[in-house]
């Protein structure tokens, strides 16, 4: 049966965020600095609700209830900036997981970021903000943000066989892009291209530009990289990569 993402979301949400003294505290599994956009400092989270045959996180993924600890939004702030000043970076991101799950606690978590000088990169699927305009309305609100959507595939049937999801999803994911820009947020789109034909790229190509044309100048090519617990998924999928990088 193909996941509906928007009602596995509500599901995982009860098990990675919880209230605490009316604060959002959302599951993290690990904090880490890292060499992507040239330094950035990551807390990584527990939860998402699509099941990526891809996925290097999926250990986390498909174990929410037995993987992470309940961090406020005041926690994570403090343990990525500590790396980020140690380190000399000037970004800060979540990712692992699903970062817009828990709404309230991510948009208390960029109250925090907006007070200093460094970048947030919010790196999401898009599906959550797709669905719902005011989420990109209220990400406008955060002048040191940036969204990266990271899209499954180039086509609704791609999206499909790559997340196990419902294939309506991918046009959810497009729809963030839509309602982002319209809420001046400043964002850029990212594609699994391991999975996919020129043709099926070129259908992408073309869908953003429907959007706006600055969207397909800016697409930034992912790969899947093969480390040996994700081949050991891709195999049990029974799917494999057209083009991939070796870690």
């Amino acid at each position: 049966m193909l996941i509906d993402p928007l009602r596995l979301s509500e599901d995982i949400k009860k098990i990675v965020c919880k209230i605490a003294d009316d604060v959002e505290l959302r599951k993290y599994f690990r904090f880490r600095g890292g060499r992507w956009y040239g330094g950035i400092a990551t807390a990584d989270c527990v939860g998402c609700y699509l099941k990526c045959v891809f996925c290097w996180g999926h250990l986390t993924r498909d174990n929410p209830h037995k993987h992470g600890e309940f961090y406020t939004p005041q926690q994570v702030f403090s343990r990525i900036v500590k790396i980020a000043e140690k380190r000399g970076y000037n970004m800060l991101r979540v990712s692992g997981g699903e970062p817009t799950i828990s709404r309230d606690h991510l948009l208390q978590l960029l109250e925090l970021v907006e007070q200093t000088r460094y970048t947030f990169i919010l790196e999401t699927n898009g599906i959550l903000i797709g669905a719902d305009k005011k989420y990109a309305q209220e990400l406008s609100k955060y002048s040191n943000l940036h969204v990266r959507v990271s899209i499954k595939g180039c086509t609704p049937e791609e999206f499909s066989r790559l997340t196990g999801a419902k294939p309506d999803g991918f046009y959810l994911q497009l729809n963030s892009l839509r309602n982002l820009l319209n809420a001046n947020v400043s964002c850029h789109p990212a594609v699994m291209l391991s999975f996919s034909s020129k043709e099926s790229i070129l259908k992408l190509v073309n869908k953003l530009k429907e959007i706006d044309n600055k969207l397909a100048s800016r697409l930034e090519e992912e790969y899947v990289i093969l480390y040996p617990h994700v081949v050991k998924l891709l195999k049990k999928n029974r799917i494999w990569p057209l083009r991939a990088i070796t870690p």
